[in-house]
């Protein structure tokens, strides 16, 4: 593999580099587990880094992707089920006037950020250490996710000019914000935030600090921008818009609108949003855009989501954090692990963690440890502590059983 692409892998991560595994290759994936081409099956909870809220081969999903490819998989012309997907999703977020789908998280967010700039007229972006909000050059300025995990600060290939105009500020660090608008207000084009970090492990956002953001970009006449990439529909049937109730100017999707398959999408108010080609000056175009199987199998998914899905999978969430706390006390093992509806992160640490630098401070060694053994024991968890578990309602007791022995082994090897 490592002779035909870089790393042997198509995405950093994928790599176990920083857990000292070696990376497995995946031939099939059905409910909460995953197998591996060796025949091995693992419990999952990377669930492709979040869109498989119903776990994997949901049937819905694959039944529309057949239907829909059995038409065609791509026709370079609007089609049905690009208006379809955008109906469901304008249902589930009032907030919105127009959507724009594209690709993938990456170029959603790069798309939102060229929106901003050529909506206000200004050049300078304000992001949050340890946020990670795709690989597009203004973005990898003390970036999560793979970069966090490889230690990296930045991207070589990145001019330092480009660099200059992203301001990049501890998260949920209030006074730094006030700081940074009273030096940079009128210059801002844009905060971009992801209203729950997921890409420095699963940090909520303090008391006042969404709305903090929200006043001050009001202000100033700069652009609120939520990454929603990870959180939308996943924390709530309307994201983290619904969760905390601060309406951004626009936000970034991803992952479930697709059901699992490539898509983005970009949507907010349409004063904004008509600054996009054709109707405005702002361009943004992609040959596969709206691709009518990402967009059904999206549209399949969306459709089945209901409370009590969402229920079950927080339920859950919050019975497995609390037993792998319970275990880790037991054994004298500092953790601590935040949580956010479905979505959670260990930390092998004794303090709060709140933003990138007490996450880096976090025990990673120990990390990599966990993540080998619960491997070993069939159950695959993110292969970095800079990451957020994901839990389906395709995971069951049995799920939750087999996990908790995992974490027992762990925490008697490496505990008093």
């Amino acid at each position: 593999m490592a002779r035909l692409i870089p790393g042997g892998v198509n995405s950093p991560v994928r790599a176990f580099t920083a857990v000292g595994g070696k990376p497995f290759i995946t031939t099939k994936a059905k409910g909460a587990y995953i197998y591996d081409i060796d025949g091995n099956r693992y419990v999952d909870y990377v669930m492709s880094w979040g869109p498989l809220l119903r776990g994997h081969t949901f049937p819905a999903s694959i039944a529309a992707i057949r239907r829909a490819a059995g038409n065609g998989v791509s026709f370079g012309t609007a089609a049905e089920a690009e208006f379809e997907l955008c109906a469901l999703v304008k249902k589930r977020l009032a907030w919105i006037d127009m959507i724009r789908l594209v690709n993938s998280g990456t170029e959603a967010c790069m798309t939102a950020i060229r929106l901003a700039r050529g909506f206000t007229g200004r050049k300078i972006i304000v992001k949050f250490d340890g946020g990670y909000h795709g690989h597009s050059d203004s973005f990898l300025v003390r970036a999560g996710s793979g970069l966090a995990t490889g230690g990296l600060p930045a991207s070589a290939g990145v001019p330092a000019e480009l660099s200059a105009l992203t301001i990049s500020l501890p998260f949920n660090d209030l006074e730094a914000v006030d700081r940074c608008f009273d030096r940079h207000g009128r210059k801002i084009a844009a905060v971009i935030v992801e209203p729950v970090a997921g890409n420095m492990g699963v940090v909520p956002p303090d008391d006042g600090f969404l709305e903090l953001l929200r006043t001050k970009t009001a202000e100033h006449g700069a652009l609120l921008v939520f990454d929603e990439v990870i959180t939308g529909f996943r924390v709530a049937p309307g994201g983290a818009v619904e969760l905390f109730g601060i309406v951004p100017d626009l936000a970034c999707y991803g992952k479930i609108l697709g059901g699992g398959l490539p898509i983005g999408a970009v949507a907010g108010k349409a004063r904004i949003m008509k600054m996009l080609a054709p109707l405005g000056p702002v361009y943004q175009a992609g040959t596969l855009s709206g691709n009518p199987v990402s967009a059904a199998c999206g549209a399949a998914l969306l459709k089945s989501l209901n409370g009590r899905i969402y229920k079950q999978i927080e339920n859950y969430a919050i019975e497995l954090t609390k037993s792998l706390e319970a275990i880790a006390a037991e054994r004298g093992i500092p953790l601590t692990v935040n949580r956010v509806a479905g979505l959670f992160t260990p930390y092998f640490s004794a303090e709060k963690v709140t933003d990138f630098e007490t996450a880096r401070r976090s025990n990673m060694k120990l990390y990599a440890a966990l993540f080998r053994v619960m491997l070993n024991h069939g159950v695959f968890v993110p292969p970095s502590g800079y990451e957020a578990w994901f839990i389906s309602d395709a995971h069951s007791r049995t799920h939750l059983n087999k996990t908790l022995r995992a974490f027992e082994r762990f925490a008697v090897l490496y505990g008093k």
